[in-house]
């Protein structure tokens, strides 16, 4: 009887090990249990930690509750401005109602990635290739509208949705390159024409200034002899200004006259003036006026002087 006894409690004990084995759940704090009993949902879902089922009556489905990371495959589409383009872009999503995503939808990773898809596909055709390229905020803020309507009744949120590239046909690269480069002509002419207007008015104010001091004009002629000569060359050209010659015929005449007083004044005989050029001289015998120096104008003509 007690051998009995003792056999019936192991065989108890057992059972009731196995029992609990089969019964027994954990549920890590990133997830929550969705229990199915005989087919039908529990009246609650079970939170992380130890819980426990009715074995073969229970069956419990465990969904994680974790952002999930999904990429979208590239698709290719025709904009709104006619340019066929690729955009492949990533969605962030999770589940917030566990039972939801257990009972509403099949496999709510697969729904969000055909929707994902989809709503890429619809976003290409609404939108122009300038908008891709450079207002991307805009179309991931549309994309995860689109996506976020249907996933709220799955039990999932969309998190966000971002664009991460956009490819383009080679021979519309080019056409943006050619463009590019076009445009940057055209600021650099543009700077270009704005420095040589400026440099020009620098050069007017200058002669400005250099036409009251004819002596400037000189000085900055040896500043410039001076930096051609500083670069250590053979051979130097150095310009003659037109104004520096009649100056300095106008000083040899103006010499000559004030001689030729000195030794009249001292021999007491008038002595002729120096000839004029003989352009002037031609230009006296055709009867046309002839243009004399300031200092030869007060003096006599030759066929008057003994």
């Amino acid at each position: 009887m007690v051998e009995e006894l003792v056999t019936a409690g192991v065989a108890l004990a057992c059972t009731g090990t196995v029992y609990l084995m089969a019964a027994a759940r954990v549920v890590k704090q990133y997830e929550r249990g969705v229990v199915l009993r005989l087919g039908r949902l529990a009246s609650e879902v079970r939170e992380p930690g130890f819980t426990m089922i009715v074995p073969i009556i229970d069956r419990m489905r465990k969904v994680n509750m974790q952002i999930v990371t999904m990429p979208v495959p590239a698709q290719e589409g025709i904009t709104r401005d006619n340019v066929t383009v690729r955009v492949d872009a990533v969605v962030y999503f999770k589940v917030v109602d566990a039972a939801d995503a257990v009972i509403r939808v099949e496999d709510y990773r697969f729904a969000v990635s055909q929707m994902a898809q989809t709503s890429l596909r619809s976003i290409i055709g609404k939108s122009e290739l300038d908008d891709l390229l450079s207002n991307r905020e805009k179309l991931n803020q549309g994309l995860e509208l689109m996506m976020d309507s249907p996933a709220i009744g799955w039990g999932v949120t969309v998190d966000r949705v971002e664009i991460k590239d956009v490819s383009l046909p080679e021979t519309m690269k080019r056409s943006m390159a050619r463009q590019a480069e076009a445009t940057r002509d055209r600021r650099a002419r543009v700077i270009n024409a704005d420095a040589e207007l400026q440099a020009s008015r620098k050069l007017a104010e200058a002669a400005a200034a250099m036409s009251d001091q004819p002596a400037a004009l000189q000085l900055r002629l040896l500043q410039t002899v001076v930096a051609v000569a500083a670069e250590k060359n053979s051979t130097l050209v150095l310009p003659f200004p037109v104004e520096l010659l009649r100056f300095l015929e106008r000083s040899g005449l103006q010499a000559q006259a004030e001689t030729a007083a000195a030794e009249a004044g001292r021999d007491g005989v008038q002595r002729p003036a120096p000839a004029a050029p003989r352009a002037s001289r031609t230009a006296v015998e055709h009867g046309a006026e002839a243009a004399l120096p300031p200092e030869l104008a007060d003096l006599p003509p030759v066929e008057d002087l003994p």
